[in-house]
């Protein structure tokens, strides 16, 4: 029987577990956290977004970095599979806007344990211990995998194949700390230095503070890249004000698009009326200062903005906020219809990869076997999950890659 290890359990490391043990290997599964599921469990906000509703061609889409990488796993493995694989240990599934899949309970502890039970029921070994190095030996056919040694034992465990499914570097609390980086240097092989990824930005601009904690709902973003004036990435959905900058879901997606990011790089215009066009947004000033006429200027954008951007918004104006609305002049209300429809923000930095939900970078993709997700350097030795360089927007598509290749790396090291 081959003996296979598997170091991580999260995603990726649990799933590749439960396949090679179906598929008839003997598995023992290697944790330095205190639970496996750790980072898996404040997914999605503790809802646990598992996958998207799509075509395998729609999730390639979704990847930015290596898609083509994944075709192999995502074919052996896609949404519908993963979906099923749910529901058939016991998660009753639903599909929200933008075909993203959630557990019907809102629980992302369902999906944690519902691979948790899996494990158990097909003899997966669980062992909370840190691994601290993958070693190999010489043999007549070349360098092949001997064992692993943990932290708590002297001797060397002995397997015939190892997965690597440690994760990145974001969350590093929930022990995705660059342990398989150290583990692929270590054996040669090649990484791609990391980068966070789906990670809130920091904004040049000091009056962000001054709204941290707004969320703004239906509004549409834009990311452009100042030297060129392309336009990188266009959104629509919710936002939030930070004390560094910004968040929420259209800022993290919009992150995977800017590369590199430096100071004054990148500009994101925000359409704070997008279901508005500009001729009728005019209308709806004139009619709303028409009402207010008599009031001073900073009293009078109730109705058309939340209350904690109103100094912001009247500053960046430069009407004085005393000024009284009957004495604002058709340029001036010019100004504020721009910066309703592009209210503009410089782009500093992006904030620490301890803070991003993925990690972009990771063992290099030309060695690693697409069609198995093993070492092309050393036999017997797979990676799987946020570990490997391919990393995809939000919506479901990153859980959906660690499942992908969890089982094509399952399937593979057991046979």
């Amino acid at each position: 029987m081959i003996r296979v290890a598997v170091i991580g359990g999260g995603a990726a490391g649990m799933m590749a577990a439960i396949v090679s043990a179906k598929s008839g290997a003997s598995v023992t599964l290697f944790e330095k956290m205190k639970f496996t599921g750790t980072k898996l469990r404040i997914t999605g906000k503790g809802r646990c977004n598992l996958t998207n509703n799509c075509s395998v061609n729609e999730i390639i889409e979704n990847i930015p970095t290596n898609p083509r990488f994944m075709y192999a796993a995502l074919a052996a493995f896609p949404p519908e599979k993963v979906m099923n694989f749910f529901e058939d240990a016991g998660v009753p599934l639903k599909t929200e806007r933008g075909n993203r899949v959630f557990p019907v309970s809102d629980k992302a502890s369902d999906i944690v344990e519902a691979l948790r039970r899996e494990m158990r029921s097909c003899g997966v070994r669980v062992i909370f211990d840190r691994v601290t190095d993958i070693l190999v030996k010489n043999s007549d056919s070349g360098v092949e995998i001997s064992g692993i040694k943990v932290a708590s034992r002297p001797d060397v465990l002995s397997f015939d194949r190892v997965i690597v499914a440690t994760g990145g570097l974001s969350y590093p609390l929930t022990g995705s700390d660059g342990d398989g980086y150290a583990f692929a240097e270590k054996l040669g092989i090649n990484v791609i230095p990391a980068k966070p990824s789906l990670v809130p930005l920091e904004i040049c601009e000091r009056f962000c503070r001054d709204m941290q904690g707004l969320a703004l709902k239906n509004i549409s973003v834009r990311a452009v890249e100042v030297s060129s004036g392309k336009t990188l990435y266009e959104d629509f959905g919710e936002m939030l004000f930070t004390h560094f900058g910004v968040s929420g879901p259209v800022i993290l997606s919009m992150s995977a698009h800017l590369r590199d990011i430096k100071p004054e790089k990148y500009k994101i215009f925000i359409d704070l009326k997008p279901a508005l066009d500009e001729k009728t947004l005019d209308k709806r000033l004139i009619s709303d200062f028409e009402k207010e006429k008599n009031k001073n200027f900073i009293n009078s954008l109730s109705a058309l903005l939340p209350a904690k951007m109103i100094s912001v918004f009247v500053t960046r104006s430069g009407i004085l906020p005393e000024r009284k609305v009957n004495s604002i002049t058709k340029v001036e209300r010019a100004k504020l219809l721009s910066l309703l429809k592009s209210f503009e923000l410089t782009v500093k930095s992006p904030r620490p990869i301890a803070e991003a939900i993925i990690t972009s970078g990771g063992i290099d993709i030309r060695e690693i076997n697409p069609k198995t997700m093993e070492s092309k350097l050393i036999p017997g030795l797979y990676f799987a999950g946020e570990i490997i360089d391919v990393d995809a927007y939000t919506g479901g598509f990153n859980l959906q890659i660690a499942w992908s290749t969890g089982y094509l790396a399952g399937l593979s090291a057991s046979s």
